[in-house]
């Protein structure tokens, strides 16, 4: 958030989904690249809500990108970066191996299916009208600012408001974690040096089951936070319902980018969650601002 005090940074507040507007945009800053990050992006807000998903991920980037075409057209340079996510490849077994660029769509829930349609006029748009395109497929970001409907920062939330910690099902679902500023890094440099048309995955190497993302979580508290009465927060790792359709693992392999670009992820999962837990302990009015009473009744919701 520290780019707010520059003045090269200027934040407008528009739908995607309004072509004019975005348009009138992309003409008065001449843009010559578009990193497009904007979705509804929370699985289970997609199962109870499926259209607004529909709505921004894939219509909203589809007028996104005749925007983008329109401008590219008239003779500016532009690159559209479209950021996705492994969930479109569907769900691993135990012992398969990691997803590449090349495996087939599989998405299970109304979030994936909506990304991985984007994903498609995105590639569309390249083949067709030959605008300079690149996807992404990150595998699961934490670090500060993450909202707390989230895995790790509802996890963190809850444990320091003294509320139960749940993890759906058995709480042994699989996940690669990717630290936010390495995935950051990652953006960049597919943006300045990625081949037009080129999908490139991006993956942290820490794949971890949430229930030991969970207690992990809770060592690191007992330490930087204990309790009076001297217990563990893993007391409060509750199991719920599990989630419909829920993906057993994801995994990703990062080695065309490393081998193209030469990124690697620089956090490994153990100095990214203690450096996440830390802000979350230096940041409790933020989060407390973001969990109002819209949210309470989401999470009451959801976790049964």
């Amino acid at each position: 958030r520290d780019v707010e005090d520059s003045s090269r940074y200027i934040f407008a507040h528009v739908d995607i989904a309004d072509k004019v507007q975005v348009a009138s945009l992309l003409a008065q800053f001449n843009v010559r690249a578009i990193v497009h990050l904007a979705a509804e992006s929370h699985v289970d807000r997609s199962i109870s809500g499926p259209m607004a998903f529909v709505e921004t991920n894939i219509v909203g980037t589809s007028l996104l990108l005749e925007a983008a075409l329109e401008h590219w057209r008239k003779g500016h340079d532009l690159r559209f970066l479209h950021v996705s996510t492994d969930e479109v490849f569907g769900s691993l077994q135990e012992d398969d191996p990691p997803f590449v660029e090349t495996s087939p769509y599989r998405p299970n829930s109304p979030y994936a299916a909506s990304k991985a349609a984007s994903d498609h006029m995105v590639r569309a748009y390249g083949e067709t009208y030959g605008l300079p395109v690149l996807i992404t497929h990150c595998s699961n970001n934490y670090g500060p600012y993450h909202f707390p409907e989230k895995l790790i920062p509802l996890l963190i939330h809850n444990a320091t408001t003294g509320k139960d910690l749940p993890l759906y099902g058995d709480g042994q679902q699989v996940r690669d974690w990717l630290y936010v500023g390495d995935h950051c890094r990652a953006l960049r440099m597919v943006l300045a040096g990625g081949r037009a048309g080129e999908t490139y995955n991006i993956g942290g190497n820490a794949e971890r089951q949430n229930m030991s993302v969970a207690r992990t979580i809770c060592a690191i508290l007992d330490d930087r936070l204990p309790k009076r009465d001297g217990s563990s927060y893993s007391d409060q790792i509750v199991l719920v319902r599990d989630r419909p359709g829920h993906d057993r693992r994801y995994a990703i392999d990062s080695s065309k980018l490393q081998a193209e670009l030469g990124w690697q992820p620089l956090e490994s999962f153990d100095s990214g969650i203690a450096r996440t837990v830390q802000w979350y302990l230096e940041h409790f009015e933020w989060t407390a601002a973001v969990t109002g009473g819209g949210y309470r009744d989401w999470i009451a919701r959801q976790y049964i």
